[in-house]
């Protein structure tokens, strides 16, 4: 029996002779610890999505005000399709029309270390922490660092699916907390969301 494709509603979504998106046909390089990629999407509405490598796709969450290092602050973030591997990298414009259009930067990425245990302490996989709905992990990113969570709060037959993240411990003095994003810099470029606007009109 043939495994179903995890990225078929992905790109269900994407006209790939449109969009320069990934199509996630492409083999991903192994790692030895699991990513993450925080990336500021200025479509329909401002947003941050966090996505979390599981085994080989990009588990994906829409987070409106962006993650915090404020352990206070319980930021709501909505589960989105699984995203390809390669889209760690993704940084552009998306058509007006496709799916997600508007521009995309990569505001911070690195590494994560999955920490959720169960009741006697005992590492739990951590796809599985995530199906029961709170997952543990340490990013080691070049702007986020420490301890956070998933909690999903609500969701069911009926409703849509609804998750906290928070930020656990104390607050970091040099945290960089969740910056403006019309002002925020890509790690991978050093662009804000204006500049790669302006470079893909100048295509």
């Amino acid at each position: 029996m043939a495994t179903e494709d995890p990225l078929r509603t992905y790109r269900g979504k994407r006209d790939f002779e449109r969009t320069r998106e990934p199509s996630g046909n492409a083999a991903a390089a192994s790692a030895e610890r699991p990513r993450f990629v925080v990336q500021i999407h200025d479509a329909r509405r401002m947003h941050f999505d966090f996505r979390l490598q599981v085994g080989d796709v990009l588990r994906s969450w829409a987070v409106p005000k962006g993650p915090s290092a404020d352990p206070g602050d319980k930021r709501m973030a909505v589960p989105t399709e699984d995203h390809p591997l390669e889209y760690e990298d993704f940084e552009g414009v998306i058509p007006k029309g496709e799916y997600g259009g508007g521009t995309v930067i990569v505001w911070d990425r690195g590494t994560y270390e999955p920490l959720s245990h169960d009741r006697r302490g005992r590492p739990v996989d951590f796809a599985e922490s995530l199906e029961r709905g709170h997952a543990s992990f340490r990013l080691h990113g070049s702007k986020l660092h420490g301890e956070y969570a998933l909690t999903r709060f609500r969701g069911g037959a009926d409703e849509e699916e609804a998750w906290l993240l928070v930020h656990k411990g104390a607050a970091r003095a040099d945290g960089h907390g969740t910056p403006d994003p019309r002002r925020a810099r890509s790690v991978r470029t050093g662009r804000t969301l204006a500049q790669v606007l302006a470079d893909d009109r100048r295509r």
